[in-house]
């Protein structure tokens, strides 16, 4: 099978592919992204038969990818780190999935289950995980020192990074630090209408009262987030497309 890797850390593409030769198995990797965006471009061009495809992108999710990829044909092995709504969506669905690291034992299992899937039960499949994606995608579960914390997107203004702890500060004055880096949770928010206007920020679009042309956003609750000179296209972009 031609085979397309898509995960955005260069370490796990390379314990993935050092993996497949360990197996036997008809896989032929012909091509490996760290994108959506990239990810399309050479989907459309090698148009692989399997597709090894992480979650969580730098760019988007792996639905991202999907929807920009539906005229083409392909079987789907996701991949993604242990996180309860990824998790819960991919069971429901019943698809086949890797958790990172990635076990060659689970590889295999993985890969002899695939190849017995028809195209159109695994697209069946793969709209129930969707579906489910969607539904839990609204919340945001943070592992804190002594307890999980459940957070409505849509009360979430903003996070910011600092140290390897991201912040969260709610619409209703609270605040919830966490010990992970912004970029763990980039993938999720970015589905929920959040720009990233700085290396240490993510903002709610929707909690955005103006900006000023100096590089300054400002919230409705008069908080002051600064966009960086790199960013700035990237989020004028997100911003004046609110829907």
């Amino acid at each position: 099978m031609k085979t397309l890797i898509v995960e955005d850390k260069a370490y796990i593409r390379k314990a993935l592919l050092n993996l497949l030769d360990l197996i036997e198995s008809e896989v032929q990797v012909v091509g490996e992204c760290a994108s959506v965006k990239d990810a399309v471009v050479v989907a459309h061009s090698c148009k692989p038969e399997l597709i090894f495809l992480d979650i969580n992108l730098s760019d988007g999710s792996a639905f991202d990818f999907l929807e920009r990829t539906n005229d083409l044909n392909f079987k789907v092995i996701f991949i993604t780190a242990y996180e309860e709504f990824a998790l819960k969506a991919l069971k429901i669905g019943a698809v086949d999935y890797l958790l990172k690291p990635v076990d060659v034992d689970e590889l295999q299992m993985a890969l002899k289950k695939v190849e017995k899937l028809s195209i159109n039960t695994q697209q069946q499949q793969i709209q129930k995980v969707k579906s489910v994606w969607n539904n839990e995608n609204s919340k945001l579960i943070l592992s804190l020192h002594d307890s999980f914390q459940v957070i409505e997107l849509n009360e979430l203004m903003y996070c910011e990074s600092d140290k390897g702890y991201t912040s969260f500060y709610c619409s209703g004055g609270e605040k919830y630090i966490a010990s992970k880096t912004l970029k763990e949770f980039e993938g999720q928010l970015s589905e929920a209408d959040f720009t990233r206007p700085h290396q240490s920020f993510m903002v709610n679009l929707k909690f955005i009262d103006k900006y000023d042309k100096s590089g300054v956003i400002y919230l409705k609750n008069g908080t002051r987030i600064p966009v960086s000179s790199r960013k700035k296209d990237a989020f004028l972009s997100a911003f004046l497309n609110i829907s």
